[in-house]
Protein backbone atom coordinates (compact mmCIF):
# COMPACT_ATOMS: atom_id res chain seq x y z
CA UNK A 1 0.00 0.00 0.00
CA UNK A 2 2.31 2.77 0.73
CA UNK A 3 4.63 1.89 -2.06
CA UNK A 4 1.87 2.95 -4.16
CA UNK A 5 1.98 6.43 -2.74
CA UNK A 6 5.89 6.46 -2.50
CA UNK A 7 6.88 8.89 -5.39
CA UNK A 8 10.23 7.56 -7.91
CA UNK A 9 11.86 10.74 -7.54
CA UNK A 10 11.55 13.78 -4.95
CA UNK A 11 12.88 17.35 -5.73
CA UNK A 12 12.78 20.55 -4.40
CA UNK A 13 10.81 22.75 -7.34
CA UNK A 14 9.88 21.43 -10.79
CA UNK A 15 12.21 23.54 -12.34
CA UNK A 16 14.92 21.66 -10.72
CA UNK A 17 13.67 18.65 -13.57
CA UNK A 18 16.41 19.13 -16.53
CA UNK A 19 16.21 17.61 -19.74
CA UNK A 20 19.50 15.37 -19.43
CA UNK A 21 17.85 13.88 -15.99
CA UNK A 22 14.73 13.23 -18.04
CA UNK A 23 16.34 11.33 -21.08
CA UNK A 24 18.66 9.48 -18.93
CA UNK A 25 15.47 7.82 -17.54
CA UNK A 26 14.33 7.11 -20.56
CA UNK A 27 11.11 9.55 -20.19
CA UNK A 28 10.13 11.60 -23.21
CA UNK A 29 7.53 13.22 -21.99
CA UNK A 30 6.18 14.84 -18.77
CA UNK A 31 2.92 14.85 -17.41
CA UNK A 32 3.03 17.85 -14.94
CA UNK A 33 0.14 19.07 -12.80
CA UNK A 34 -0.79 23.06 -12.83
CA UNK A 35 -2.24 24.11 -9.22
CA UNK A 36 1.32 24.05 -6.82
CA UNK A 37 3.18 22.70 -9.28
CA UNK A 38 3.20 25.25 -11.98
CA UNK A 39 1.62 28.18 -10.22
CA UNK A 40 -0.37 29.20 -6.67
CA UNK A 41 -4.05 27.86 -7.27
CA UNK A 42 -5.45 31.09 -6.59
CA UNK A 43 -3.26 33.38 -9.27
CA UNK A 44 -3.92 33.76 -12.94
CA UNK A 45 0.11 33.98 -14.23
CA UNK A 46 2.70 31.84 -14.25
CA UNK A 47 5.96 32.76 -12.15
CA UNK A 48 8.69 33.65 -14.71
CA UNK A 49 10.97 30.87 -13.37
CA UNK A 50 8.04 28.51 -14.81
CA UNK A 51 7.78 29.86 -17.98
CA UNK A 52 11.39 30.00 -18.45
CA UNK A 53 11.54 26.61 -17.47
CA UNK A 54 8.82 25.50 -19.43
CA UNK A 55 9.93 27.01 -22.67
CA UNK A 56 13.77 25.24 -22.09
CA UNK A 57 11.84 21.89 -21.38
CA UNK A 58 9.51 22.65 -24.10
CA UNK A 59 12.74 21.82 -26.94
CA UNK A 60 13.60 18.78 -24.51
CA UNK A 61 10.93 16.60 -23.92
CA UNK A 62 7.26 16.89 -24.61
CA UNK A 63 4.86 18.50 -22.28
CA UNK A 64 1.30 18.01 -21.29
CA UNK A 65 -0.47 19.50 -18.68
CA UNK A 66 -2.58 16.87 -16.52
CA UNK A 67 -5.05 18.37 -14.01
CA UNK A 68 -8.31 17.89 -12.52
CA UNK A 69 -9.31 21.23 -13.03
CA UNK A 70 -11.83 22.88 -15.07
CA UNK A 71 -10.74 23.47 -19.05
CA UNK A 72 -12.59 26.50 -19.22
CA UNK A 73 -10.08 27.65 -16.61
CA UNK A 74 -6.96 25.45 -17.29
CA UNK A 75 -6.58 25.26 -21.10
CA UNK A 76 -5.85 28.73 -21.53
CA UNK A 77 -3.44 28.58 -19.34
CA UNK A 78 -1.68 25.81 -21.12
CA UNK A 79 -2.34 27.83 -24.45
CA UNK A 80 -0.55 30.22 -22.94
CA UNK A 81 2.73 27.69 -22.40
CA UNK A 82 2.16 26.28 -25.12
CA UNK A 83 1.69 22.90 -24.19
CA UNK A 84 -0.93 20.31 -24.34
CA UNK A 85 -3.51 19.93 -21.70
CA UNK A 86 -6.02 17.19 -20.63
CA UNK A 87 -8.54 18.52 -18.18
CA UNK A 88 -10.38 17.01 -15.78
CA UNK A 89 -7.65 14.67 -15.22
CA UNK A 90 -10.24 12.96 -12.37
CA UNK A 91 -6.35 12.08 -10.47
CA UNK A 92 -6.43 9.56 -8.98
CA UNK A 93 -7.62 7.81 -10.97
CA UNK A 94 -5.86 6.43 -14.19
CA UNK A 95 -8.37 8.14 -16.60
CA UNK A 96 -6.54 11.04 -17.05
CA UNK A 97 -2.94 9.51 -17.60
CA UNK A 98 -4.09 6.74 -20.10
CA UNK A 99 -5.58 9.80 -22.22
CA UNK A 100 -2.07 11.60 -22.19
CA UNK A 101 -0.73 8.32 -23.20
CA UNK A 102 -3.31 8.45 -26.11
CA UNK A 103 -2.99 11.75 -27.06
CA UNK A 104 0.91 11.73 -27.02
CA UNK A 105 0.63 8.38 -28.51
CA UNK A 106 3.99 7.02 -26.02
CA UNK A 107 3.85 3.95 -23.69
CA UNK A 108 3.70 4.24 -20.19
CA UNK A 109 7.11 3.47 -20.13
CA UNK A 110 8.45 6.61 -21.39
CA UNK A 111 6.61 8.86 -19.86
CA UNK A 112 6.58 10.13 -16.43
CA UNK A 113 4.24 12.59 -14.26
CA UNK A 114 5.48 15.69 -11.72
CA UNK A 115 2.79 16.88 -9.28
CA UNK A 116 2.88 18.71 -5.58
CA UNK A 117 -0.06 16.27 -4.14
CA UNK A 118 0.72 12.05 -2.94
CA UNK A 119 -2.93 11.13 -3.07
CA UNK A 120 -3.64 12.87 -6.71
CA UNK A 121 -0.35 12.85 -8.64
CA UNK A 122 1.78 10.25 -7.54
CA UNK A 123 -1.23 7.82 -6.23
CA UNK A 124 -2.45 8.18 -10.81
CA UNK A 125 1.24 8.00 -12.04
CA UNK A 126 1.91 4.70 -9.93
CA UNK A 127 -1.57 3.64 -10.75
CA UNK A 128 -1.00 4.01 -14.17
CA UNK A 129 2.81 2.31 -14.02
CA UNK A 130 4.79 5.56 -15.05
CA UNK A 131 7.45 7.00 -13.22
CA UNK A 132 6.59 9.70 -10.24
CA UNK A 133 8.23 12.93 -9.39
CA UNK A 134 6.78 14.51 -6.55
CA UNK A 135 7.98 18.23 -5.43
CA UNK A 136 6.20 20.63 -2.78
CA UNK A 137 3.77 22.89 -3.53
CA UNK A 138 4.87 26.27 -5.06
CA UNK A 139 3.14 28.02 -2.60
CA UNK A 140 1.47 27.27 0.83
CA UNK A 141 -1.66 28.93 -0.27
CA UNK A 142 -4.57 26.31 -1.66
CA UNK A 143 -7.73 25.20 -1.11
CA UNK A 144 -9.16 23.64 2.06
CA UNK A 145 -9.37 20.31 0.54
CA UNK A 146 -5.97 20.08 -0.31
CA UNK A 147 -4.70 21.40 2.77
CA UNK A 148 -6.84 18.88 4.79
CA UNK A 149 -4.12 16.06 3.15
CA UNK A 150 -1.45 17.70 3.89
CA UNK A 151 -0.55 16.47 7.23
CA UNK A 152 -1.00 13.02 5.95
CA UNK A 153 1.02 13.35 2.86
CA UNK A 154 3.83 14.40 5.51
CA UNK A 155 3.47 11.45 7.83
CA UNK A 156 3.42 9.39 4.34
CA UNK A 157 6.64 10.66 3.48
CA UNK A 158 7.95 10.49 6.65
CA UNK A 159 7.48 6.79 6.98
CA UNK A 160 8.36 5.99 3.80
CA UNK A 161 11.84 7.67 3.89
CA UNK A 162 13.19 5.26 6.01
Amino acid sequence: MLRSLAPHLRLDRVTDIRGDMIRALGVEALLVDLDGTLKDYYESSFPADIVAWVAEMRDQVRLCMLTNGRPYRVQPLADRLGIECVAPAYKPLTWGVRAALARLQLDRTRVAIVGDQLFADVLAGRRAGIFTILVPPISPREPWITGVKRPLERWLLRTTAR
